[in-house]
């Protein structure tokens, strides 16, 4: 009997537009000790909702190339003036295991509250508690276990997703499960709601956070002596109080949070305006991590005193200087290069069409190759003149069938899509039956013991299954086999001739296949660092 696939479960809400206020940026003193080198603007203006996907990435990139010098003395103290908030014990859902990548959360606060921030919104935003705070930027910084790749993910503020149980962040009471914008947990639960959220949603590990607010933004742009930007026309907007000509310009901080707030430009769209602020902080990594401000002593000192002054992080973060060494290393080691920016693919939510949805299943195929992501390579061993060199197989050359060794009904479908989506010539699909009709407890690859070949096309196999699979030479017997077929009707495995057919057995233990190759949808979303130097938006 073919194994066929169970429906798909939970498509998470996910990603989407912001809507935009633009509000007047003016000009509040940072609170740190070092004023901003840019001048600033005037005027008061009326609230509005930020919509800013560089502030905490910025704070972040900072203390990364900060991090690199903490063999100085003086740099290391600059450390100290980094704000430190735990929230571990107020995080109250079962957590996603730990897979030697290091993700972390970055948050850009619109609080109006403290010197530095209340400035920039009505007479409430000044009063009391600043009139509530909310995070219209929420992004997720991954960086691979060899900390040679960086994607940092972009949650819209519209997004409709399912908000987890939380302790509300001022009163420590429960509060129930519930359908809400993504932004709406930070403003009730604070950052343990948010990194809960992101958690649930996404099934990866959130091992840090890092929030920055309108102060810490602007003293960070002034610190690395203003970013440039290009512009296709002008700008003259009253609402953010920014006046620009076309082609380049220099921004100061005051003039940068101008710009990242900018709604008024182009076609008006929030999609338009994430593309502008992911290249705008495309930029920003490519001068922080270029030689001409690592060189420069008196810069570099303001910088990473501006940095560390202007965000607040988790203690295990704030404290642990080889991590930050680490991030820093494989920082000035990707430069701009290795650096992707992605907005989570989504769609208008069909209950109210100013809100978005995330797109599935690609958003949870983005979400796969995160969690994934758990490979560390090591240099091997020097082999010698007559080893013989191990085959290296693409997906497209593995041919599998796959049986289905658990209760769950559905399972073999299920795992050779997952398969065939990244490139592996799936055959057949089955059932196996073992000795007591008991479920196979861990996933196993089974193969020909006569082909010579067939070790290398197993491997090829395993690395791709989490968790990693054993192997083993000699076949077991399929039950109900049939052909496998893709989606669009084709059947899989042509033209390979000769190629042995590996069996993998899915197993109780069975929890992914790795994503390396990401559907359109993602790919199109997505912006790498190197290319944004020349771009006029």
């Amino acid at each position: 009997m073919q194994d066929h696939r169970s429906a798909p479960t939970q498509p998470g809400s996910r990603m989407a537009r912001r809507q935009a206020a633009a509000a007047p940026p003016p000009p509040p003193p940072p609170p740190d000790d070092r004023p901003p080198r840019g001048h600033r603007s005037e005027g008061g203006g009326g609230q509005t909702k930020m919509r800013v996907l560089a502030w905490v990435s910025i704070g972040l990139t900072a203390v990364m190339v900060g991090g690199a010098l903490t063999g100085y003395v003086l740099y290391r103290d600059a450390f100290g003036n980094i704000k430190e908030k735990s929230v571990k014990e107020d995080i109250i859902n079962p957590r996603p295991p730990d897979t030697g990548a290091l993700n972390v959360l970055l948050v850009g606060s619109d609080t109006r509250a403290g010197d530095g921030n209340a400035r920039y919104g009505q007479k409430l935003a000044r009063e009391a508690d600043a009139g509530g705070k909310r995070t219209d930027t929420i992004i997720l910084l991954h960086l691979s276990p060899n900390r040679d790749q960086a994607r940092l993910i972009s949650f819209p503020r519209d997004s409709m997703v399912q908000i987890p149980k939380c302790k509300n962040e001022a009163t420590k009471q429960e509060m129930p499960p519930r359908r809400d914008m993504i932004n709406s947990a930070y403003n009730s639960g604070g950052i343990a709601c948010t990194i809960s959220t992101i958690e649930t949603l996404t099934n990866i590990r959130v091992n840090h956070f890092v929030e920055v607010d309108f102060s810490g933004f602007k003293n960070i742009v002034d610190a690395l002596g203003g970013i440039e930007i290009c512009l296709q026309s002008g700008v003259n907007d009253k609402a953010s109080k920014l006046v620009l000509p076309p082609g380049k310009s220099l921004l100061n901080g005051e003039k940068a949070l101008g710009y990242v707030r900018l709604r008024k430009y182009g076609d008006g769209s929030d999609i338009q305006r994430i593309k502008r602020q992911q290249i705008f902080l495309s930029k920003v990594v490519a001068k922080a991590t270029s030689s001409e401000l690592l060189t420069d002593v008196g810069r570099l000192r303001d910088f990473i005193a501006a940095a560390a002054g202007s965000v607040t992080m988790d203690p295990e973060l704030a404290n642990d200087t080889e991590q930050l060494l680490q991030i820093a290393t494989s920082a000035k080691e990707m430069t701009a290069s290795g650096v992707k920016f992605t907005t989570i693919p989504w769609g208008p939510d069909p209950v109210d069409k100013n809100r978005v949805v995330w797109k599935e299943p690609d958003a949870t195929e983005l979400f796969t190759s995160i969690k994934t992501d758990t490979e560390v390579t090591t240099p091997s061993p020097s082999a010698s003149a007559s080893a013989k060199p191990k085959v290296a197989l693409k997906p497209e050359q593995v041919k599998v069938q796959v049986l289905n060794g658990t209760k769950t009904f559905g399972k073999a479908r299920e795992v050779a899509d997952e398969l065939a989506k990244q490139g592996f010539n799936v055959v057949e699909v089955g059932n196996y039956q073992a000795a007591g009709g008991a479920s196979v407890a861990k996933t196993e690859i089974h193969y020909a013991k006569t082909v010579a070949s067939a070790p290398d096309h197993a491997g090829a196999l395993a690395g791709s299954v989490l968790p990693k699979p054993t192997s083993a030479a000699g076949k077991v017997p399929a039950v109900g086999a049939q052909p496998y077929t893709t989606t669009a009707g084709a059947t899989a495995g042509a033209g390979l001739k000769g190629t042995p057919v590996m069996q993998l057995v899915v197993g109780e233990d069975f929890d992914s296949i790795k994503v390396t190759k990401l559907p359109d949808s993602v790919n199109n979303s997505t912006i790498t660092a190197s290319d944004q130097k020349n771009v006029c938006t």
